[in-house]
């Protein structure tokens, strides 16, 4: 029940009133041809891809000239007061030659740039080494701990003794908890008070 249809299905055939006739120079070119549709798409294709690389080589090379041609420009002969930006420029404010003509990208002052001078030093190589190993004397200075008060110690103690107690019941170690936190926060103070000195 249910897997077959209530009426049976009926075929249509569709018969061609006119028989198809090709012309025996197409039949004879379709016979005689190497090509198959594949390659023929395939063919058609690596034109098009040729075409499009040209074409995109050619876009590369003008790019390549007006970027060097303005390259040059801006660096060789400053803006003139009052003279504005190409329009391209001023329509595409992303643009390289925007950004290349930006004043803050290059310096317009007519002055030539001076190389860095020389600092002449008096220190000699003894003096520098010294400085260097007293620098290090005060890092290692810094890096050593201070000890540590003996009440934040105690207190510290106490919480640990707690919880390794009630290792299933952690909060019943509260009181331990706020002492240990009272503790941290004198220590904390003190250093608040000796480096604000």
């Amino acid at each position: 029940m249910g897997s077959g249809g209530s009426k049976p299905e009926q075929q249509h055939v569709f018969n061609a009133d006119v028989p198809v006739r090709l012309s025996q120079s197409v039949l004879n070119s379709l016979q005689e041809s190497p090509e198959t549709d594949s390659t023929r798409a395939q063919i058609l294709e690596l034109r098009v891809q040729e075409r499009v690389n040209a074409e995109l080589q050619r876009i590369r090379d003008a790019q390549a000239k007006k970027l060097e041609s303005l390259t040059a420009s801006l660096t060789t002969h400053p803006p003139k007061e009052g003279e504005g930006l190409p329009s391209e420029v001023a329509r595409d404010p992303h643009s390289l030659a925007a950004h290349l003509s930006s004043p803050f990208y290059h310096d317009w002052t007519k002055e030539e740039p001076q190389p860095a001078k020389c600092v002449e030093s008096d220190r000699s190589h003894d003096s520098v080494q010294k400085e260097i190993m007293d620098l290090k004397q005060k890092l290692e200075q810094r890096k050593k701990l201070e000890k540590v008060p003996d009440s934040v110690e105690k207190a510290k103690e106490s919480l640990v003794q707690c919880l390794r107690i009630n290792d299933r019941r952690p909060l019943d170690c509260w009181q331990e908890v706020e002492q240990f936190k009272k503790e941290v926060g004198k220590l904390e103070q003190a250093f608040i008070q000796k480096a604000g000195r």
